[in-house]
């Protein structure tokens, strides 16, 4: 089949409108092309052209149906190709569709990033030539929820490693504002991978909120957690006791040496106690930070009662990760990874002083934790996991031996 013809026609009008119309006739042209490419495409999807006699037909052209599509210079109004007897549908106009599914997109990261919506009318108007309300900006941006609830929602597997911690934003409730939390949760799985686990917008760190949050996570089949990372919060500890009874717990050491210094007696000894503090975490291994404990202790009997008193109840909950690989230890004695991402979060969402609801706070930071979780997955691997199954192997041997 010849299609030389009917690219030749295209060509000749694309040529008569610049010819007759200058630049002022990009819209027409554009039209023009769009029309004739999907003419083209459908002839080659129906292995003949317009009234031809051919064995090679597949199907039948139907006529055409008129549709507007959006575009920096304009709107354009096509007219796409029909077909009897096949499905088809032109491969240039899906592209088209895209790219306005692009667009809406890009105006929901626009809002996603902090722009205003005056500011993103003014965007998309000089961009794309659209005129955009700060309604339409909104509503856009719901658009986002189906995705954002099936990533929230999605089967989520083994994971060796679960860091859970709690971040604060102003949000409009029933008429007034309160800070709500929003409860996120990171995990790394059985390959050493990092993954967004999920997000929960709550009225408070309560107990009943962090346990709703954790059987929602079981529920997506979340299993095989060998320890739980976090900051000491009676709520979590409560919720974490209920849901995973039987997984570790590894209180994270950063938060614990910054709750030790409040039991400094004066000022100038909380650099003392941070020392001490960490020479217990750099242990060679367990045997060696209950050695030093033991020691830190003796030295600060006296001069800081206090401070041996709430380190001896509260130090061993921070020491789990010794039972770890020592490759491991450094990724897993801190919730830091989950400051890392709390952070992002407000920076992120710093523009936005108030969330008009808990619903737009939460589609905004679910936004955020779906790039980070992206980017982890298609980043390096973060642990190797391969380690702590030696661990394991060694120690079912041990015990059967």
């Amino acid at each position: 089949m010849n299609l030389d013809n009917n690219k030749n026609n295209v060509f000749h009008k694309i040529a008569e409108a610049l010819i007759s119309q200058g630049s002022e006739g990009i819209s027409s042209i554009l039209e023009t092309i769009y029309n004739g490419a999907m003419k083209i495409e459908r002839e080659q999807a129906l292995g003949a052209q317009s009234y031809e006699r051919s064995d090679d037909r597949k199907g039948y052209a139907n006529g055409y149906k008129d549709k507007t599509l959006h575009t920096r210079v304009g709107a354009l109004e096509l007219k796409v190709p029909k077909v009897r007897n096949m499905s088809f549908y032109p491969g240039c106009l899906e592209k088209g569709t895209r790219s306005e599914k692009a667009l809406k997109l890009a105006i929901a990261e626009m809002y996603l990033k902090g722009v205003s919506t005056r500011k993103v009318q003014a965007i998309t108007q000089e961009l794309c030539g659209l005129n955009i309300s700060s309604t339409q900006v909104s509503n856009l941006c719901k658009e986002l929820d189906t995705e954002f609830e099936i990533f929230r929602n999605r089967p989520i597997g083994e994971m060796i490693y679960v860091l859970c911690d709690a971040i604060y934003l102003k949000v409009r409730h029933n008429n007034t504002v309160i800070d709500m939390a929003c409860l996120i949760a990171y995990g790394i799985n059985s390959e050493g991978k990092r993954e967004i686990l999920g997000a929960s917008m709550s009225l408070s760190e309560a107990e009943i909120h962090w346990r709703e949050f954790f059987m929602h996570l079981y529920s997506r089949g979340l299993h095989g957690v060998q320890l739980i990372i976090s900051d000491a919060h009676i709520g979590m500890e409560k919720a974490r006791k209920t849901v995973f009874p039987s997984v570790p717990w590894q209180r994270c050491q950063f938060h614990l040496m910054q709750n030790a210094i409040h039991y400094a007696p004066k000022k100038s000894m909380k650099n003392e106690i941070i020392e001490a503090m960490r020479a217990i975490f750099n242990s060679r291994n367990l045997e060696s930070a209950l050695k030093v404990k033991d020691e830190v202790i003796k030295e600060f009997s006296k001069k800081a009662p206090e401070f041996v008193k709430w380190l001896d109840k509260n130090i061993d909950q921070a020491l789990t990760c010794f039972n770890f690989p020592k490759e491991h230890r450094k990724k897993i004695r801190t919730s830091n990874g989950m400051e890392r991402v709390n952070r992002e979060i407000k920076r992120r969402t710093k523009v936005a002083v108030l969330f008009p609801s808990p619903e737009s706070a939460l589609r905004l930071i679910t936004g955020i934790i779906c790039e980070i979780h992206e980017e982890w997955l298609c980043g390096r691997t973060y642990l190797d996991i391969g380690l702590l199954r030696n661990k394991n192997e060694e120690i079912k041997l041990l015990k059967t031996a």
